[in-house]
């Protein structure tokens, strides 16, 4: 007899345990560096369809996103010891959520931000990007959540981890590495201490592809050459709220989902971006592998110097017809 055949539960563990998620999240990230550098080569439809203008006035691309959401999704799909019920949920929620993430950033305006301003154009009779797009990822919530199976409530609860996670990490997309940022401290989270939800298998196996990719890609973000955009974070947060969903008690559940309502809800009268730069270790974390932020001017100190007799007359001259 082999020696793997007299130990079958030391097989188990090797295929489902930490080695096997550190193998699938180095096979995603590399993976997600060769899509990233295909799709920048060639981009579908054309380069300007995919680039946006950052928070600096300079020009980004918005194909880390779907590079991120391809190796994302097969990662979770082939990933070893999952149910096929969760392998199912996680591709319909990552699938489901870049499509209406990404119709958003190609076909959205970005005139109207967050619940408040989709809603009440709806309430107007405007059907904005935006809107299709929360009422697409809140259907995926829902099926995502049937394939995880379970009761009304745990459907119910789990919908809206799904969903609610899709649009919150989304919120944070706003600087370089932030999301990316937000997502790898959550996916580490889960990946470390759940066990106990529907599929009793942990988180791990869910993440480790997706957090893979999004390791392979901190640097293209961090770097302010490229941006998830919604369709990555839609999809990034939305399989991160599988894993939750997947692995947590009920409990632990049904407090996440107040904490991810709870900050939806503060999204709209706060900023996020305000709030870390009042707050020291928020802003450290944030500007981690960041470019430095340029001081603002100083009145009085970073103003020219006042010309002197010789150079006032010389421009007076000058100016003179």
């Amino acid at each position: 007899m082999s020696a793997a055949a007299r130990q079958p539960g030391h097989a188990r563990r090797f295929r489902s345990g930490p080695a096997a998620a550190l193998a699938a999240g180095t096979a995603a990230a590399c993976a997600a560096r060769a899509a990233y550098a295909a799709l920048s080569r060639r981009p579908p439809g054309g380069e300007t369809l995919w680039t946006r203008t950052n928070h600096r006035g300079e020009p980004v691309t918005l194909l880390e996103g779907p590079a991120l959401t391809v190796v994302g999704v097969a990662g979770s799909a082939i990933a070893p010891a999952l149910p096929p019920r969760a392998r199912a949920a996680l591709a319909v929620a990552g699938a489901g959520s870049a499509a209406f993430g990404g119709y958003d950033d190609l076909a959205g305006s970005g005139s109207r931000h967050g619940f408040r301003g989709h809603l009440g154009a709806l309430a107007h009779g405007e059907v904005t990007t935006g809107a299709v797009k929360l009422g697409g990822i809140g259907a995926t919530g829902l099926v995502s959540a049937m394939l995880l199976g379970g009761g009304p409530a745990d459907v119910a609860v789990n919908a809206g981890l799904v969903a609610g996670g899709a649009n919150l990490l989304n919120l944070f997309d706003l600087r370089p590495g932030r999301a990316l940022k937000v997502a790898l401290a959550s996916g580490a989270l889960l990946a470390v201490g759940a066990r106990g939800g529907p599929s009793r298998a942990g988180a791990l196996p869910a993440v480790a592809g997706p957090l893979g990719a999004a390791v392979a890609l901190l640097p293209e973000d961090l770097g302010e050459r490229a941006m998830l955009g919604d369709a990555g974070a839609n999809a990034l947060g939305a399989l991160l709220g599988v894993a939750a969903a997947a692995s947590l008690p009920r409990p632990a559940r049904l407090a996440l989902l107040a904490a991810i309502t709870g900050l939806t809800a503060a999204s709209e009268v706060v900023s996020f971006t305000a709030v870390i730069e009042r707050t020291p270790a928020l802003r450290w974390l944030d500007m981690l592998g960041r470019r430095p932020v340029p001081a603002p001017p100083v009145p009085g100190r970073d103003d020219p110097p006042p010309a002197g007799p010789r150079e006032a007359g010389a421009s007076a001259a000058a100016a003179s017809p």
